[in-house]
């Protein structure tokens, strides 16, 4: 090997990429847990790092100076965009990030087509099948993930569409990528001798029909679904990855890819199953849609009790547990901050105070539990669905403040309901309900919710954050 790497053996190339594929198992070992998660991220990053430079300066891919200046600048990048994007963005710039990883692996893979045509006539099989696979879920994955990220950031409607629309369109646009596909591997002598060099165009058509399915995959599914969808798009990200790696001979790609893409398709079922819905209805069925007025006059129509910040304020005072449960109003108001300080307080006063958390709150998988961690709340005061449930019936007073459908009761009692089976935050058990919106309007399920309407449940309206913040100053007030 000439080269920076020069003269040593491939033995070390091989350790260097066990080292690196370790590095990644390690790093989403730690992410399953908030308290680790930062941990993982940093050890993920090393092991990535520790590949990118053994690789390029191996294969001659890159001078040293050229691979110092292209990890100069894109470390910049991602710092300035750690330090810019607010907590709320998050969403979005996960669901950039995904796209990001599977555009990289359609343009890969073409390269590598022309790469190889370079210095050969022959195309292998190998090498043509994977490169259209990657080609295809690539720019899937691309293309989807920029919608995703549209809809997170309210620049593309999120209101589902009927389930019935554009079926015809993606399955065209499905088999005409899988017909570029087929001619980029088999390529067929029609007219005589063809030469090889004439089948790559068909993989930039492969790219061009599996953008536009891209695009039809996700423009229909509302916003309710997208947890799921930004799940599932980083599984393809990593299949993407996967494939390529093949495409290019390299293992570490294979290992990180393979990883990426089963674990994105472990978190994806997870949340299907949170929302007791399979990922079939998730990505044709549609969830939401446009509430009868006459059906929220049937549930709300003198049955609503109002209440103020000082009134809240009289029921912590009496209450020795108090539950949070946050959804996306509370990200949307970026009202966390307020929240947190609200905690503490009641931490000082005794008053035994923990987070209701429900999988698919908020527009990610995990994006309450960044939010509040942003916020430096403890994350043992963090409890899953299935932990804090049982515990509804000992709360004194449960402070819902911007989630609608994850508490919802008609989930349990309304078999006709789009929410049935859905498992939630049964809150209506605890001895009294503040719920915090700006109005009675439905959630993405677009149904209205029974639970604003019990005996036991006083909505305080207004903005997350304005009202949390009103909560903590009359709080002090009072105790002061």
């Amino acid at each position: 090997m000439a080269g920076v790497l020069g003269g040593l053996p491939d033995s070390v190339l091989q350790f260097t990429y066990l080292v690196a594929s370790v590095l990644f198992i390690q790093g989403l070992r730690d992410m399953t847990h908030p308290r680790t998660a930062t941990r993982g991220n940093a050890t993920s990053a090393a092991g990535m790092f520790l590949a990118v430079v053994v690789t390029v300066l191996w294969f001659e891919i890159l001078s040293p100076v050229v691979l110092a200046a292209g990890l100069l600048v894109g470390g910049t990048v991602g710092v300035w965009l750690a330090v810019t994007v607010e907590t709320t963005e998050m969403p979005q710039l996960v669901g950039l990030f995904n796209g990001f990883g599977g555009g990289a692996s359609a343009l890969v893979a073409g390269a590598e087509l022309i790469d190889v045509l370079g210095s050969s006539t022959q195309l292998s099989i190998g090498l043509t099948t994977t490169a259209a696979i990657a080609g295809i879920i690539g720019s899937v994955t691309f293309w989807g993930s920029l919608v995703a990220a549209g809809k997170l950031h309210g620049v593309v409607g999120d209101s589902p569409v009927s389930p019935n629309a554009g079926h015809a369109l993606k399955a065209l646009f499905l088999l005409l990528s899988v017909l570029a596909g087929l001619l980029l591997i088999v390529r067929p002598d029609i007219f005589g001798q063809v030469p090889v060099t004439s089948w790559i165009p068909s993989y930039w058509v492969l790219v061009a029909a599996a953008s536009v399915l891209g695009v039809f995959l996700v423009v229909p599914i509302g916003g309710a679904d997208m947890p799921v969808v930004i799940a599932l798009l980083n599984s393809y990200s990593g299949l993407a990855a996967a494939t390529t790696g093949f495409v290019l001979n390299n293992t570490v790609l294979i290992i990180a890819g393979t990883l990426v893409g089963a674990s994105g398709l472990i978190l994806t079922v997870i949340m299907c199953e949170s929302m007791n819905r399979s990922l079939r209805n998730v990505l044709f069925g549609g969830l939401g849609g446009e509430t009868e007025s006459e059906e929220m006059d049937d549930i709300y129509e003198g049955q609503i009790t109002e209440t103020s910040p000082e009134e809240v304020v009289m029921l912590m005072e009496t209450a020795q547990r108090v539950v949070i449960v946050p959804g996306y109003g509370m990200a949307v108001a970026q009202a966390q901050h307020a929240v947190a300080e609200l905690v503490e307080l009641l931490d000082e006063d005794g008053v035994d105070v923990e987070f209701g958390i429900h999988p698919v709150a908020g527009r990610m998988p995990g994006h309450m539990n960044a939010l509040l961690a942003e916020a430096d709340v403890p994350y043992e005061k963090m409890r899953e669905l299935e932990e804090v449930n049982p515990t509804f019936s000992q709360t004194d007073l449960v402070i819902v403040t911007g989630a609608n459908d994850v508490v919802n009761p008609k989930a349990n009692t309304d078999d006709s309901s789009p929410i049935a089976g859905m498992p939630v935050l049964n809150v209506s058990e605890a001895r009294s309900v503040v719920v915090n919106k700006r109005s009675l309007s439905p959630g993405f399920s677009g149904i209205p919710n029974p639970l604003f309407a019990k005996d036991n449940t006083s909505m305080l309206f207004g903005d997350a954050k304005e009202s949390m913040q009103a909560l903590v100053n009359q709080y002090k007030e009072a105790t002061s």
